[in-house]
Parts: C-alpha cells; sequence; structure tokens
C-alpha cells in the first residue's frame, strides 16, 4: 500500500508539473517512481499517462496537419531510435539504467540552468532533425525522457509558445506510441503493468488539471526553480544509488 501511494502522489506530481510548464512528466515522474519500483517497470506504467496528457495538450492547440509535416523527418529518426533505446534498455542492467536516469535528471537541470541559448536557423532543421530524432528517441527508450533533446531543440529554433507547445505535444505522442509497441515486443510491459498504468492515467489526469488551470496563475520562474532544484536532488540521490 505505501509503494501505491507513493506512485499516485508521483504521478499526480509531475502531472502538475506538465499541466503548469507543458513538460517534464517523464524526469519527474520516472526517478520518482523508481524509488518503489525498478526504473523499467516505472518506465513502463507511465507511458500511457504521457500519451494521454500530449494527447489532450494537442487538442487543445489544434493544426496536426501543420505540425506533422514540419516535424516529420524528426519523427522518422525518432522511430528509429526509440526503438533502439528500448533494446538497449532490455539489455542494460537495473543498475545502468538508474545510473543513467540520475545523469539525465542532472543534465537537465543544468541545461535549463545554463544561460547559453543556442539558435538554430531555418535552413539548418532538416539537416539537425535526424540525429536530434535519434539522440531523442534513445534518451527515450532508455530513460523515458525524449524531452530534453527535443525541448532544446524546439528551443533553438525559436518557436512561438504555442508552436512550441504542440511541437512538443505532438513529437512526444508520436515517440511514445511507438515506445509502447517496442516494449510489448520485448516483453517489458506486460498486462499487469498496463493496468497499473491505467490507474496511473486517472490519477495522473486529475493532477494535469490542475497545472492547467494553475497555468496562468502562477510565477512560471519560481516555480521552474523549485522544480528544478527536486530535480537535481533526487539526480544525485539515483547516482548515489547506482554507484554503490
Amino acid at each position: 500500500m505505501p509503494a501505491a501511494l507513493v506512485s499516485a502522489a508521483a504521478v499526480l506530481l509531475a502531472a502538475f508539473v506538465k499541466g503548469a510548464i507543458s513538460f517534464g512528466f517523464p524526469p519527474l515522474a520516472t526517478p520518482l517512481l523508481a524509488l518503489v519500483m525498478d526504473v523499467k517497470s516505472a518506465i513502463a506504467v507511465l507511458i500511457f499517462p504521457n500519451i494521454v496528457m500530449d494527447a489532450v495538450q494537442l487538442f487543445r492547440l489544434g493544426d496536426f496537419g501543420g505540425v506533422a509535416r514540419r516535424m516529420a523527418l524528426l519523427l522518422v529518426f525518432g522511430v528509429v531510435g526509440t526503438v533502439l533505446g528500448v533494446w538497449l534498455l532490455v539489455l542494460l542492467p537495473p543498475s545502468v539504467t538508474t545510473l543513467l536516469l540520475g545523469l539525465f535528471a542532472l543534465v537537465f537541470v543544468a541545461t535549463n540552468l545554463s544561460p547559453l541559448r543556442p539558435v538554430v536557423p531555418p535552413a539548418w532543421a532538416r539537416w539537425l532533425a535526424p540525429p536530434v530524432g535519434v539522440i531523442a528517441g534513445v534518451m527515450g527508450g532508455v530513460t523515458n525522457g525524449p524531452g530534453l533533446p527535443l525541448v532544446m531543440y524546439f528551443y533553438a529554433l525559436r518557436l512561438s509558445k504555442h508552436d512550441f507547445i504542440r511541437s512538443v505535444a505532438f513529437t512526444f505522442v508520436v515517440y511514445k506510441v511507438i515506445q509502447v509497441m517496442a516494449m510489448v515486443w520485448f516483453g517489458l510491459l506486460t498486462w499487469r503493468l498496463f493496468g497499473v498504468s491505467l490507474v496511473l492515467t486517472a490519477v495522473a489526469l486529475g493532477g494535469f488539471r490542475l497545472g492547467l488551470s494553475l497555468q496562468d496563475r502562477l510565477e512560471a520562474a519560481t516555480f521552474n526553480r523549485a522544480v528544478l532544484a527536486f530535480l537535481a536532488v533526487l539526480g544525485l540521490w539515483l547516482v548515489i544509488r547506482a554507484v554503490r
């Protein structure tokens, strides 16, 4: 029962954060669930909540066709990277995936705290999309967090707020659907974990709705700093746990 309560609380918090700042669910929820279950199971049960929330976010803004055309190359190579990442997840021992998850959280924090914001000219987008897609897919398959390279890439493209949210939501939905199929293929998503995932999806929608309702009322900079500080502590703890 304590593990179930921790899992529900972790998903509720991470979904609230996603609703408030439009991203951040996997980097926050996966390490928290890894406190009460193995990393591979944590990744499996969080896929469906992520898909549902990103689908809701995408439907709120629309323009699926335009986003699909702009992100086609990124998505194709992302599919390849996601399958490769899930394959690596099968091969890697739990201590390695825990270490990667902790390092990922720390990189996520460091990137967000960095004053450097690279700019990608539109003409370069088609050449950068393949490597970014593969890297994001591999990272998503192994750590459940394709968002770091994608968010950095979309920021560097200097997209408008709505285009940024559309791009994040659309690419996440596609990546996660491919991840589901790959995890089923490799035997990582069992019926028991699927049932847990459905329950956590309902919990996530509650937190997500609260986050959306507060999105315009919260001081984004202060809230984001608190999330990053929490992720930094959690990332350090996971790294220490993995190398012991």
